[in-house]
Parts: structure tokens; C-alpha cells; sequence
């Protein structure tokens, strides 16, 4: 590896005479960097005859003594750049004063029980409160804050027994996705002696009569963090005995990489089984009928074994059941069948597939609420059971909305709304009157009326037409000069609606503009639109991306310089992909926690289960070749410059595991040469993301903010920033020294 010279404006710095201010963006003084050293090792792997070296393949090892040094000094050096940014103590300031106001869930019901989530505003957690009945005040059930001493300890998910007698709350250590299955006695507020192992991507499906329930776990892994994910079976715990007597109810040895999830209806007599593979939109549905304890009896039916499509129970009335599904029906639709004579000729249509993409639908009371998406935004319907239009509710704007959960029994039901400049509000609805009200409405330190999001569509490469959002402050004028942060996902169907968050307000506020760019992929179109962006097709959202930028430049609202992108997990491919591809378009760039390594990504915990989306390098030469075409790692060329990159993972993120982030590092800082730096953030006390305390989220997104203020070359509204300190050396990071050749590889 060849060595520049350490942070000249460091060094410079230690001497007085260098600014105290310096970017390091394309319109910036040159500053070098050194970094790291990272052996190359000589590792290469032939794929249909085609040798594809992985100098860095040691870096998958998150634990070895040389990567626990390489992750220090990386650490050490980004530490040191940001700490150098006088602006980041005002942003993590303003982050913190805008993310401290009440944050509600909305709330559940269940054996006469209210359920809801709360976060104060700072707390790391947010705290779960029961009400005993109507006129109860609430009362803390479960508090997260209190499972560890950093806080790194959250709350995975929630089951409440259908007679309100316990919780089931499900632990993660370190934002991992591993679950620890725990019970609370909801009256009394102890927890019990049960516990649950080894769980992860499932739930909890209490049986009619709360004496125990079903859960799906994997077998116990030699490696958590890296081990593949397979084998996932079904078990039922009685309350009260220990999990090695857990009565295994449900396996396919044949078939390892088929998950199983287990639901029980709303009246005590079937049990629903759940079985998919992948992240792919098909599954099977079985059910076994329950008897009067609520215990399966009969045979397993196979109620649709075809993995043809998706299919959903939203409910039923005795052996009537109402479906939601994507059968020849890519945007989506809801069915009723009879389980007594259920071939597909005598099924009823209740809600056509309609002009726009059913996002969510529910059933609750007597009626279907149906949330559709028009243009990546929602729109919300009231349905009668037999598909008649009762009402469609008047959203507050152009936003997103969810929600409308509860019971056949219940009178009401509970949603939110929310858009890019508007904190979640949660509204109760009443099921008879149909009248709304506001339940929760948070006040935030945020003048919203200063801002304003607009929808506008672009040209993609091949001429598909792209939704993209654009908020920021009204006077802001399209003269080239804005600082821009384009956002984007395009992946697994999941489509990208408008949102508030704090950190995003703060960006707003410093004068940037955020714009949210719907590519293919998603599911803002329905399932023709995810496929589009998908296998031999992945390419389209890179395109599509690519089109977003040009256009936001074409348009006048930034230039290169100015111009940031971010994503994360799916996201972090993106941006990974598109600043390989086109280098010169980006002033920063942001991959968080991406799938990096297109060629290795399903061998390690439950990456397999993103073939569905990605292929495999194995399964024929053209899935390798288009895999190898935008695979991030195996892109980065020698002697190429590089936007600025603050790459963030986590040291032990056992969804993508953190191997992707650290090799594409190791590659970038190989094979960059200009003056914006190269760096990487790695936590050590966190996962993919889900479970990260409130202090860490602040502190990511100051490191990223005040990251993007350099490498943009900007002056931030709004802040007030420390002056430097006088005549003081930046910290910097010494080179870890090269590994052994000799090492284990």
C-alpha cells in the first residue's frame, strides 16, 4: 500500500500556521490523508472461470486481533478529522434541543387493556405504559431504559396475551437481531421464570387461553455474528417450564432456508402458519384448527402451497377469512374465502386491485381501513366487509399515515400522520360515529411554516418517470449554490413515503435542502415496479439515482460540490454503487451499513434471504457478471478521485454484517487519490440500527452533519459554533502497521 502523507493540515495546524477552518471539499485546500494500513492478502476466487481477488476477505472476522486494531486506528483517525469540524458541537447542540419533545406510539388494546409506548424526548428508550380500563391513568409496564447501564440493551418487540394477563417483551443486546423472549405478569409487574432463545424474526402468538404460546427460533449458532441463519422451526411453550421441554410443532429439514411464523385468530380456533422464504413477496399458508384448550387438533391444511404469491389473513368470521393479497394483482388486493370449499372459484372480491398500491389494509370492528399509496403518499379509505365505500378520511397533507389496529370488538381504533416537516400527530377514530380526534400531538421546536415540500418527477435513463420529494426553507432559491442531500432505497418493495425526524429538521435548518427520490424497486408502484429494480435488473435504480441528481443540478437546486447522497442497508449499496459509477457527480457521499460485497453477501447470517432482490454470483454467469458489474468492492479503481465518504456500520451488525463496510473501506482508501477524505465510523455497541439509544442517533447524525459541512464546503445557518481553540494539534491516527503475510487469512 502506498503511504501519503498524515493530515497535512494536522501537522500544519501543530505549527500555527494553518487555518482553523479548513474543508476538505472539492472546493477546498488540498489536504492528504494516511490511512490505516490494511493488508492484501493473496486471496482470490474463480467464478465460471473468471479469478476475482478479495485482498481484504480478513476483515469479515469482526473479532481477530488484526481487525479489533484496524477497526481502533479507523476509529482513531475519523475521531480525530471530526473533532476538527467547528461546527459539530452546535449541531449535536441544536440535534438534541429539536429531538427532546414527546414521542408517542399509537396505542394498542387487549383484555381490556390500553397499551401504549412514550419517550419523554431524550430518554434512550422509549417506555411502555399500560391503563388498566378507561379511567386508569397509566402506568410504566416495561421500561428499556433500565435493561443495561449504557443503554445498548432495547426492546425488540411486544406480545400481550388475548386476556391481558401478560407481555411477552423480547430483548436485544446491542442492537442485535437476536432476540431474548421474556414474560410479565402485567397486574403484579414481575417478570416470570420463561425465557426464550435464540429467537430472531419472529413474534410471539399467545394461545386462546394464555397458558402458552408459539414461537419460531433457530438452532443456537457456533457464530452469531457471521453463522447463516437456516433452519428456523416452530415451537409451543407452556407458561411455567423451561424451554428444552418446548413441544416442536413445526420444521422442513428439506428445506432450511424457509422460515415459519405462527399467528392465532381473533376467535380461539385456528392457527395460522406462516411460511416464506427469503425476503421474496410469495408464502405458503397453512393452518391447523384448535380445539376447545386451544390446542392444534387434526390435520395440517396447506391451504395455498404454491408459493405463487403473497397471502395475508386480515381476519375472520367463523370459517369465513378475508386475504390480502398480490395474486394477479401486482398492486394488491383483498379477497374472502370459505374454508369449507375453498378452490379460487368461489372466492368473493372485496377490494379490487385498484390505480394505486395497497400499502396496508386492516380489519377492525365491522369494517376495512385501507391505506393506498398515490405517488409514494397515502391515502386512507374506510371499507364496509362486503367492499362497499364508507368514508375516505381527510389526511392533514401530503404524508404519510398508519395505523387502524384493534380488535373485531373494538369501537375504536387509533392512526398517525406525518410528512417531511411534520412531527407524527396520533388521531382516534371512532367506529360510529366516524368522527376523528387528535390523541397525542407533539410540540417541537420547529417552525415548520418556514419550510415547504414539493413533488416534481424526472426522466431515468430509459425514460421510466421517477417521483422525487424536495423540502426546504421557502426562500431558498435554485441558484446552484444549496447544499443537497439526496436520499434514496430502492429495494425489497419497500417504498419510501414522507417522514419527520429530528435530524432531518436540523439539516432543513442549517439550509440544506432533502430530497427523497421513489426508485424502482420500492414498492411505491407495486410489485411490477419492485421487480424493475431487481436481479438482472438492478442496474435501473442505480439509473434512476444517477437521473435524480442530474436533474437536481439541471434544475439549479445544487451543483456536484454541493451534492451529498445517503442510504443505509439496502440504501448503502446504492450509494456505494452510484459513487463508483459516477465519482464526479457527488461532492460527499454517506453508504450506511450496505450490502457492499455482491458476490459473498448471502454467505453469512440471513443474507441468503436477499437473493430473492439481488441473485446470486452462483447461479449463473450472467447473475455473477451483472453482480460483478456494481458489486461497491470490486469497483473501486486505482488512482481514482473519490467524493468525500464517511462510511457508518457496526462492529457487530448481524443482519449485513459489518465485513461489507470494512472491506469497501479498505478498497476506497487503497484506491482513492485526491484531497477529500476517506473515512469510516464504526460503532461499537450497536447493530443495524434498530435498538440504537437516543444518544447514539444524536451522535451519528452530528458526525454526518457536521461530515457533510466540510466535505459541501458551507456555512451553516443558524448555529452557534465554538471558535478554535488557539494553536492546538489535531489529534491524529498512527498507521496500523502490516499483518504477517504468514497470518491465517
Amino acid at each position: 500500500m502506498s503511504v501519503r502523507p498524515l493530515f497535512a493540515a494536522a501537522v500544519a495546524l501543530s505549527l500555527g500556521c494553518a487555518p482553523k477552518h479548513a474543508d476538505f471539499g472539492q472546493d477546498a485546500e488540498s489536504l492528504d490523508f494516511v490511512y490505516p494500513a490494511a493488508r492484501r492478502a493473496d486471496v482470490v476466487e474463480s467464478h465460471f472461470g473468471v479469478d476475482v481477488p478479495d485482498p481484504y476477505r480478513w476483515l469479515e472476522d469482526p473479532d481477530s486481533a488484526e481487525t479489533r486494531k484496524w477497526i481502533d486506528a479507523q476509529n482513531t483517525l475519523t475521531d480525530s478529522v471530526l473533532a476538527d469540524i467547528l461546527e459539530r458541537d452546535a449541531i449535536r447542540a441544536r440535534l438534541t434541543e429539536l429531538w427532546d419533545y414527546e414521542r408517542y406510539s399509537t396505542p394498542w388494546q387487549m383484555g381490556g387493556r390500553t397499551f401504549f409506548s412514550k419517550n419523554d424526548g431524550l430518554q434512550e428508550h422509549s417506555v411502555v405504559y399500560v391503563a388498566d380500563g378507561a379511567d386508569s391513568p397509566p402506568r410504566v409496564l416495561l421500561d428499556p431504559n433500565g435493561f443495561s447501564d449504557d443503554g445498548t440493551v432495547s426492546l425488540g418487540a411486544t406480545s400481550v396475551s388475548w386476556d391481558g394477563r401478560y407481555i411477552a417483551y423480547a430483548l436485544s443486546d446491542g442492537g442485535s437481531d437476536w432476540r431474548t423472549w421474556r414474560v410479565r405478569d402485567i397486574e403484579t409487574g414481575q417478570d416470570l421464570d420463561d425465557r426464550i432463545e435464540w429467537a430472531k424474526f419472529s413474534g410471539v402468538a399467545w394461545a386462546p387461553d394464555s397458558t402458552g404460546f408459539w414461537y419460531s427460533r433457530f438452532p443456537a449458532p457456533d457464530s452469531p455474528l457471521e453463522q447463516v441463519n437456516e433452519n428456523q422451526k416452530l415451537y409451543y411453550h407452556v407458561m411455567g417450564t423451561p424451554q428444552s421441554q418446548d413441544e416442536l410443532i413445526y420444521a422442513d429439514p428439506e428445506h432450511p432456508t424457509r422460515g415459519v411464523g405462527a399467528d392465532v385468530s381473533e376467535d380461539g380456533r385456528v392457527l395460522w402458519l406462516w411460511i416464506g422464504e427469503g425476503t421474496e413477496e410469495k408464502n405458503r399458508l397453512y393452518y391447523w384448527r384448535l380445539d376447545e384448550k386451544g390446542r392444534t387438533t387434526g390435520p395440517l391444511v396447506k391451504l395455498f402451497d404454491d408459493f405463487d404469491a403473497m397471502y395475508r389473513v386480515l381476519g375472520q368470521d367463523g370459517d369465513r377469512v378475508y386475504i390480502s393479497t398480490n395474486l394477479d394483482a401486482p398492486r394488491g388486493r383483498v379477497f374472502a374465502l370459505d374454508l369449507s370449499s375453498p378452490d379460487k372459484a368461489s372466492w368473493v372480491d372485496v377490494l379490487p386491485q385498484g390505480e394505486d398500491t395497497l400499502e396496508s389494509v386492516s380489519i377492525v370492528g365491522d369494517s376495512l381501513f385501507a391505506v393506498t399509496l398515490h405517488d409514494a403518499h397515502s391515502v386512507v379509505r374506510r371499507y364496509g366487509l362486503d367492499g362497499s365505500l364508507q368514508q375516505e378520511l381527510a389526511l392533514p397533507g401530503v404524508g404519510s399515515a398508519g395505523g387502524f389496529g384493534g380488535l373485531r370488538s373494538a369501537t375504536d381504533t387509533y392512526f398517525y400522520y406525518t410528512d417531511f416537516i411534520t412531527p407524527p400527530s396520533l388521531y382516534r377514530y371512532d367506529l360510529q360515529s366516524s368522527a376523528i380526534s387528535v390523541w397525542k400531538a407533539p410540540k417541537v421546536d420547529f417552525d415548520r411554516d418556514r419550510y415547504i415540500t414539493e413533488q416534481a418527477f424526472y426522466t431515468s435513463k430509459d425514460g421510466t418517470k421517477i417521483p422525487i420529494f424536495i423540502t426546504r426553507r421557502r426562500d431558498i432559491k435554485p441558484d446552484g449554490s444549496n447544499p443537497t442531500l439526496l436520499y434514496g432505497y430502492g429495494g425489497f418493495n419497500i417504498p419510501l413515503t414522507p417522514g419527520f425526524r429530528a435530524d432531518r429538521a436540523v439539516w432543513l435548518e442549517m439550509g440544506g435542502i432533502y430530497a427523497v427520490a421513489n426508485l424502482r424497486g420500492g414498492g411505491e408502484y407495486g410489485e411490477d415496479w419492485h421487480m424493475a429494480g431487481t436481479k438482472l435488473s438492478k442496474q435501473n435504480v442505480f439509473d434512476d439515482f444517477i437521473a435524480g441528481a442530474e436533474w437536481l443540478i439541471g434544475q439549479g437546486w445544487t451543483r456536484p460540490e454541493r451534492l451529498a447522497i445517503n442510504g443505509r442497508s439496502n440504501g448503502g449499496l446504492l450509494v456505494g454503487a452510484v459513487m463508483v459509477q459516477r465519482p464526479d457527480l457527488f461532492g460527499a457521499a454517506l453508504p450506511g451499513v450496505g450490502v457492499l460485497d455482491m458476490l459473498r453477501y448471502h454467505q453469512f447470517t440471513i443474507g441468503w434471504a436477499w437473493a430473492s432482490d439481488y441473485g446470486r454470483a452462483d447461479e449463473s454467469q450472467e447473475m455473477f457478471q451483472a453482480l460483478l458489474a456494481y458489486s461497491p468492492v470490486h469497483n473501486v479503481w486505482p488512482g481514482t478521485r473519490y467524493p468525500a465518504t464517511l462510511i457508518h456500520t457496526a462492529d457487530h451488525d448481524d443482519r449485513v454484517v459489518p465485513g461489507h463496510s470494512f472491506k469497501f473501506a479498505a478498497a476506497l482508501q487503497e484506491g482513492h487519490r485526491g484531497d477529500p477524505p476517506v473515512l469510516i465510523r464504526i460503532e461499537t455497541r450497536a447493530g443495524h440500527g434498530a435498538g440504537m439509544s437516543t444518544s447514539q442517533r444524536i451522535d451519528e447524525a452530528a458526525d454526518l452533519w457536521a461530515f457533510l459541512v466540510r466535505a459541501l464546503g458551507f456555512r451553516p445557518d443558524g448555529l452557534t459554533v465554538r471558535p478554535p481553540a488557539e494553536a492546538l494539534p489535531s489529534p491524529v491516527a498512527a498507521p496500523v502497521a502490516p499483518a504477517d503475510a504468514s497470518a491465517p487469512q
